[in-house]
């Protein structure tokens, strides 16, 4: 019984236990159900903090769509704005149009005008006559008021068609053409002088032989000996007299002269100077490529070959330096051809290999030479003549082949024209006279009262010639002192423009005359698209140097040369260095203290911006030598990029891979002494040390480097060396065999600043394999 009992009172004790399981299971899953339930009660704060957000956002936005709406509104304007001064450009153009069209319709109604082929069959025609020795009577004044005269043979007239009348009907323009018209009497009158240009490779002999002709010494005043500018200078006809009378027989019609004179423009030969030898060659009628005869066809010889073949310019090619041809016996008395005749056997061996070899360069690059003697085909074959501008061996013969060219093959393009064509060359202060300006005048006449308009640095320049001034016969305008008074010039020569407000002109850009106000405003807009294209082709940076530069041609020269040399340039100007310059380079001091830098080439730097400069800290570098002026930035951008080398240097880590050479392992804890492998990379002194293999833990710093018991300041790729690592850190010495192993790689520890640092300022020092290296290394350390 009292066993029944017992059953019967544990089986209860069971139940209840079941119940109270339960009962707790039940509250459990409740209790759950609430914490989950408060868990997922939102943080009120965050919500405020994530509207805010959106909200910034989408002022954001609405800021950039209301910045692109007004970015797109002035983008309109601006365009409007340009049609607008293309419409009033173009109706200017058309009213241009119109009055010469009038001008034409009456000139044909007073029988004065000439038809193209009309100019060109009375050409030919003078040059018939006077070869068979018929005299073309000139043309006479005749004061008969109201009755007009022509000359005879005006169906032929070229540029005597004018015929002289009594100017009471006549316009301005008019009047100006028949005064720019009276000088053209006689028959070579109606010739203008042609303009040479001399090209070829640096140190070819163009400024000597320019020297000769001229009998000067130019090129001692050049800065580095080397033509930096462009120089004109006028020869007169007696000059070449006398310089041909032994090569006379070249030149044909009886050795008669047409042409007034020569007009010579001395174009730089360096390869930067391509676009100053661009400008010089569309002035250029015929130029005289300079080769040396002992070096053949260079690099600037084949550059200035392709630049007259691309502007159909012919040329004359001058065999230069024929005295150092061995054993040469000199004799500027005679044609070169004799004295090439009278030279030793071995001497005309040589001349001959030189210039068989100097005809396949020629070939080489499409074209056929022959001496000037031996020439074939003149119109097939480029003429040649052996040269020395030192002895004066052949120069004759040169001037000769210059004339006879220009007299034949050019004389319709030499046609003298009353339309105006000139280019300011130079901008020079003149004691005495202040500011002025040397032009080459090609065609036209400028007289003492012309309305001027010029390029300036700050626009246009509209002014009065009070002055023109003619240097002295074979003198280069830019070198002489001694000038000659004219109350009118014609083309071709070379004038000094002497007037106001000519201090901010700009060279090497177009000289126009204007008599109205309309023909101002039109000049004025010409002047400034050439400017602003010009400017605006140039392919500036957000950082580099900010570049002045004392004529257009030379700014873009110095553009090209640092564009090889890999500077970049943020800014540009010409003329004088102002403050307002160096404000504008001060603004580079945000990016880079070495791009707050002035290269000032050929221009003078004014005292407030000197001292402006050195308050801001901006660099000026001034120099009158291009060359001379980059090499000068260079040195600088080294010396900065040393000073912070030398202040970064503890800071650079380098990359490396290193393997245990588990049989050169000298000391095996701190300091570690062990030969490795370079697998990858480079090793120098204090390159920290880490193993990545085992948590990264660090060594130390690599130092010392020995190979076969040399010391050694770096190690790179390949080699096998032994190395000593110090520990650098107060935590336990990591020992080789139970820190670390022959297994483990070692590996130099970089970081988002050594990488940084490396990029700034020693990144000459790393090659390709290097950078790629720090990429692999950055994924292993996790370096964003």
């Amino acid at each position: 019984m009292s066993n029944k009992n017992t059953k019967m009172s544990l089986s209860k004790a069971t139940n209840v236990a079941e119940e109270i399981n339960n009962i707790d299971t039940t509250e459990k899953k409740a209790n759950d159900k609430i914490s989950s339930k408060k868990k997922n009660v939102p943080n009120f704060k965050i919500l405020n903090l994530i509207k805010e957000q959106q909200q910034a956002q989408r002022d954001a936005e609405l800021k950039a769509d209301e910045e692109a709406k007004e970015n797109q509104r002035l983008q309109e304007e601006y365009e409007r704005k340009k049609q607008e001064e293309l419409l009033l450009l173009e109706k200017k153009r058309e009213k241009k149009r119109e009055a010469k069209k009038k001008r034409i319709q009456r000139q044909k109604q007073e029988g004065l005008y000439l038809t193209k082929e009309q100019r060109e069959k009375h050409h030919r025609a003078q040059i018939q006559f006077e070869s068979l020795g018929i005299h073309v009577p000139p043309r006479t004044n005749v004061q008969q008021s109201g009755i007009q005269k022509r000359i005879l043979y005006n169906d032929f007239q070229k540029t005597n068609s004018t015929c002289i009348t009594t100017p009471s009907t006549e316009d301005e323009n008019s009047e100006e053409e028949n005064i720019c018209n009276e000088d053209l009497v006689q028959t070579k009158d109606t010739l203008r002088a042609p303009v040479i240009c001399v090209l070829g490779h640096v140190d070819a002999g163009k400024t000597t032989i320019l020297d000769n002709l001229r009998r000067t010494h130019v090129q001692d005043n050049e800065a580095g000996g080397i033509t930096q500018q462009m120089g004109a200078t006028n020869v007169p006809l007696d000059t070449i007299v006398e310089r041909t009378k032994m090569s006379r027989k070249l030149i044909s019609r009886q050795g008669d002269f047409m042409i007034p004179g020569l007009l010579i423009i001395d174009t730089p030969g360096h390869a930067i100077f391509q676009n100053l030898r661009s400008r010089g060659s569309s002035l250029c009628d015929l130029a005289i490529l300079v080769v040396d005869i002992m070096n053949g066809l260079q690099a600037q010889t084949i550059e200035s070959i392709r630049l007259l073949i691309d502007r159909q310019t012919p040329f004359i090619i001058a065999l230069n330096k024929i005295d150092l041809l061995y054993g040469w016996k000199s004799n500027k008395e005679k044609d070169v051809e004799s004295v090439l005749e009278e030279q030793d056997s071995f001497t005309q061996d040589h001349f001959e290999k030189r210039y068989d070899e100097i005809i396949v360069q020629f070939a080489k690059q499409g074209l056929n030479v022959a001496l000037y003697y031996k020439n074939p085909n003149p119109n097939e074959y480029y003429s040649m003549v052996p040269t020395s501008a030192r002895s004066g061996d052949g120069m004759g013969s040169l001037i000769a082949m210059i004339i006879e060219t220009s007299q034949t093959n050019l004389a319709k393009h030499l046609s003298y024209t009353n339309e105006l064509q000139a280019t300011v060359m130079e901008v020079k202060a003149i004691h005495g006279l202040g500011t002025t300006i040397d032009v080459a005048l090609i065609n036209g006449c400028l007289s003492v009262g012309d309305k001027i308009i010029v390029g300036g640095q700050e626009g246009p320049i509209v002014t009065q010639i009070r002055r023109l001034l003619i240097p002295e016969s074979n003198q280069e305008l830019r070198d002489t002192n001694q000038y000659e008074n004219k109350d009118k010039v014609m083309g071709t020569c070379v004038v000094k423009i002497a007037a106001k407000d000519l201090e901010k002109s700009l060279a090497g850009l177009p000289l126009f005359i204007a008599r109205t106000h309309d023909e101002i405003d039109y000049f004025k807009n010409e002047i400034e698209l050439i400017l602003t294209t010009v400017l605006n082709s140039f392919k500036l940076k957000e950082s580099g140097v900010y570049i002045q530069a004392s004529t257009l041609g030379s700014l873009e020269a110095f553009l090209e040369l640092l564009k090889i040399q890999k500077i970049p340039c943020s800014g540009v100007n010409i003329g004088p260095v102002h403050r307002k310059d160096v404000l504008r380079a001060s603004t580079q001091l945000e990016n880079d203290i070495k791009w707050a830098t002035i290269l000032a080439f050929d221009v003078k730097i004014e005292r407030d911006a000197q001292d402006y400069a050195k308050t801001m800290g901006v660099k000026i570098f001034q120099n009158d030598e291009i060359y001379n002026l980059c090499s000068m930035f260079v040195a600088y951008q080294n010396q900065l990029i040393k000073e912070n080398q030398d202040k970064y240097r503890h800071l650079a880590v380098f990359p490396c891979k290193l393997k245990i050479l588990p049989q050169n392992i000298f000391n095996s804890r701190d300091p570690i002494i062990c030969g490795v492998r370079i697998e990858d990379g480079f090793i120098k002194i204090g390159t920290p040390i880490c193993v990545p293999s085992k948590d990264g833990i660090d060594l130390g710093r690599i130092a010392s480097i020995e190979m076969n018991h040399k010391s050694l300041d770096i190690a790179r790729k390949g080699s096998e060396v032994c190395i000593k690592i110090v520990s650098t850190t107060n935590d336990t010495a990591k020992m080789y065999g139970r820190h670390f192993d022959k297994d483990d790689i070692l590996m130099s520890k970089i970081s988002r600043e050594s990488i940084d640092i490396i990029k700034a300022y020693f990144r000459d020092e790393l090659q390709e394999s290097d950078w790629r290296l720090i990429i692999e290394l950055k994924k292993i350390f996790n370096i964003v």
